[in-house]
Formats: structure tokens, sequence, C-alpha cells
């Protein structure tokens, strides 16, 4: 028995103008417990076809009106992956090359064992399913590239996943917005891989580290002799692109000057390099992505209105990381594992109180500041569990007094408790020197004195 349990029985589709051969093959496959149809003539294979999925076909070579090979190059332009097997009484070298050229699995010769068609249809629904198998695993590794690379459970970055979703397989060029260390980047390659350029090259470049003079021949190209160093041709990064997607980053930081020429690249999909005479056709997205509102650069005359237009068919804003605290947790566990795969020591989590001071923080530099903290943390960390005191000094006093407020809200501490709790706090991280605990609560010693006295502390 073919079909496993809880699955679909595996169904075959037989064509043969020879109704006895038909029937013949019809009784032995269901006998080994395929689902079998039938068909006499190729146009109802074919019209079968666009009904039904079949993971195996079976035919003649030799029939009226369509030969089994052009029936081959029919089904397969109904399903790329349509698998055949060839059954014919004229066997020969040449016509077995032809049909293995069409995409014919295999190619049986009658008269033959009924042990060897099993055989062979066992091999090619193998085959078939193998093949269903890679592309439904292939389809969970990008589903899952996607969701590593863009991490987030709040609303909006729910919003992202649905923009990137929507976008992807589109050819309008793409704006991304948002400030240093959101994952603009990130997002954009997340697009790609999820585009049908997702096979074509993926061209990054970072438009403010190149210097201006050297940007036009960077994204055009150049020919030989076009300038004092220029001993040879080379293709731009519009051409590198080709096929792909152009990621421009920082595009904010293109002079005035050069974005008219970038304009025209885009408008025309054409660029020429600098010293040629003849213009060249690109086929490359582009993606561009800026941590200034474009807009805010219009107005101030810093950037051209006419080429904002261009690139801001669609707009995806990236939320900073301090209005999606509710992200914090997942990154930090992915940015554990991350790390964790090469540091010395065994590291699995992290603890409250330390995530409460990531929390707590405002994160100017957003992902990419709280990826460079957990591996230091893990780096640095000595023990499994991430503790306050492995993160840097600067989270961890504002973490700290986040927690114990959160604390004290949960336990419904009255003021005069809080004052009491935290004084005692202040004594203990002093070893009781007095002088000093009274210099970090910000009082004299007279009042501190007087509050030992009110919360009756013993000496």
């Amino acid at each position: 028995m073919i079909s496993q349990p809880n699955s679909k029985p595996t169904r075959i589709l037989i064509i043969d103008d020879d109704r006895a051969m038909c029937q013949l093959l019809f009784d032995l496959l269901r006998e080994d417990g395929y689902a079998v149809d039938l068909a006499h003539d190729g146009e109802s294979a074919i019209e079968m076809h666009r009904n039904t999925r079949f993971d195996l076909t079976i035919t003649d070579l030799m029939m009226p009106r369509m030969k089994g090979i052009e029936l081959i190059q029919r089904l397969r332009e109904i399903d790329g992956a349509a698998q055949v097997l060839l059954i014919t009484a004229f066997g020969s070298i040449e016509s077995a090359v032809d049909a293995m050229r069409a995409g014919a699995f295999h190619y049986v010769t009658k008269p033959f064992h009924n042990d060897e068609i099993l055989i062979q249809v066992k091999r090619a629904v193998e085959q078939q399913r193998l093949h269903v198998e890679l592309k439904r695993l292939r389809t969970e590794v990008q589903a899952r590239e996607r969701f590593q690379s863009v991490i987030g459970q709040s609303a909006a970055m729910q919003q992202v996943f649905e923009t990137i979703a929507q976008v992807s397989d589109l050819t309008a060029n793409l704006l991304i917005e948002g400030e240093s260390g959101t994952g603009k980047e990130i997002v954009a390659r997340a697009i790609h891989f999820n585009s049908s350029r997702a096979t074509g090259p993926f061209v990054p470049v970072n438009c403010a580290a190149i210097p201006e003079n050297l940007l036009e021949s960077e994204l055009f190209g150049y020919v030989r002799g076009a300038f004092t160093d220029a001993r040879k041709d080379r293709r731009g990064l519009f051409q590198e692109a080709s096929g792909g997607i152009l990621f421009l980053d920082e595009i904010s930081e293109i002079p005035l000057g050069l974005q008219a020429k970038l304009l025209r690249a885009l408008e025309d999909k054409e660029v020429r390099p600098l010293g040629a005479n003849q213009v060249e056709k690109v086929d490359a997205r582009v993606l561009s992505a800026s941590n200034q509102r474009l807009e805010d650069l219009v107005r101030a005359g810093r950037f051209r209105q006419d080429l904002f237009y261009r690139l801001n068919v669609i707009r995806i804003e990236l939320p900073p990381l301090r209005e999606r605290t509710e992200d914090i947790p997942l990154l930090v566990n992915h940015f554990i594992e991350k790390f964790a795969q090469h540091a010395k020591h065994r590291v699995e989590s992290i603890q409250a109180d330390a995530l409460a001071a990531l929390k707590s923080h405002d994160w100017p530099g957003n992902i990419r500041e709280l990826e460079h903290t957990i591996e230091r943390a893990v780096i640095l960390g000595k023990e499994p569990t991430i503790g306050v005191g492995d993160l840097p000094p600067g989270l961890i006093a504002r973490g700290e007094s986040e927690f114990v407020l959160g604390q004290a809200l949960a336990k419904q501490l009255t003021l005069h408790e809080l004052e009491r709790q935290y004084i005692a706090r202040v004594l203990e991280s002093t070893h009781g020197n007095k002088t000093e605990a009274a210099r970090l609560l910000g009082v004299d010693r007279t009042t501190l004195y007087r509050k030992l006295e009110e919360y009756k502390f013993k000496d």
C-alpha cells in the first residue's frame, strides 16, 4: 500500500489509446494500492490535469493526434513538476533520449513484466514525493528565515509582516524609513527572500559610506579610459543587481547632482556607464532606506521631490525599539541563541530583573544596540542565565529601579513602606555608612537620622 495513514492515496493517470492496455495497468496499479484514472487520448489527459493533480502520469509514446513527447511538453506547461513515465512498443535509443529531454522520468518498452512496471512506478512516485517534500521544506525555510530575521509580535511589527507579504512580488520601488538600527536592511533582505527575484542577486550599497566622487561610478559603472585609473571596463551596481534587487541604504546621503542621474535610471530602466556612448538596459528592482524622513529633506531643499515620488511608491516605516518593548523578550531570546553557539560556556536564558532593565532602556541604537548588549553579556557572563551584573553599567541602575517599582506596585506597597525599604537597601549597599547613604539619598545627615528614628532602624 503506497498511501500513508491519514494521507491521500497516490494518484496516477494512465493514457493509452489501447483500451486493453489501459485496463491491464488500471487493475495492476489499483491492486497495488494506487488511485487510478484513465484517459484514451492526449487532449482528454490535458483537460484532466487542469482539474486534478496527479502524482504520476503513465502514457504511451505513440498515439493518434498527439504523440507522448508532445503530451509531456503540454503537461509541463500546466504543471512544471509533472512526473511522466513513458511506455511504448517502439523502443529505441533515439526516442528514449527525446523522451528524457522532454522531461520523462523513465522509458519502459512493451512487452514488460508486471514487476518491472511496478518498480518503475514506485521509483517515479518516490522521486515525486521527494520533490514535493523538498519544495515544502524550502517554503518552511523561507518562512523561518523571514521570521528569524524580522522578529516581533507587537501590532506595529505585525503590520510590517503583512506589508512584506503584500509587496514582495511587486516590481514597484519601495522606501523603508526608520531610525538607525531598526533593521531596514533586514526587512529589505526579507522582501528579496520572499520574492520571485529570490534566486537573483541582492546588492546592498551604503550611500553614506562611499565618497561622493566615487558613488556615480559605483552605481553606473565605467568604461576603460573614462578617468585616469579606469584601466578596464567595470560593471556598476545597477548592472550587478540585474535580475534581483538593488538596496540603496542611506539614500538621503546621495548628493543633489547625482540624484538627477539616479532618477533617470529609475525612470528609463537603463544606465550610462561613465565614459560610455551607449546606455545599457537594467532589470533591477530598487529598494531604498533612510534614517531621516525624506519628506523633511525635500522641504529643506536637500532632496529632489521628483526622486522622492519615484522612490516612495510604497513605504514601510519601522518603529523604534522603545515603541515596541513587548518585542524585547523575543529579540533577547533570538540573540542569546545566536551568540550562545560560540560562547565558551552554556547560556540559555535571562533573569527577570535583567530583562526589566532591558525593557526600561530607551535604546537610542535600537535593535543593533540590543544585539551588541546581549553579545557582550553572553561573552563576558559566567553563568547559564544572564543577570543584571552582565549588563553594561548604564543599563543596570535604571533597570533595577524599574524592577523595584514594578515589584512595589505588584505588592501594593504604600509610599511609607517603599521609602523604608529603599533606605534599608541604600544602607545595605553602603555597608551602614550613613554619610555615604545620605549622599546617595540626596538628603543631609540630620534628615537621614530622623528617618531612621521614624522607621525604627536599629544601629
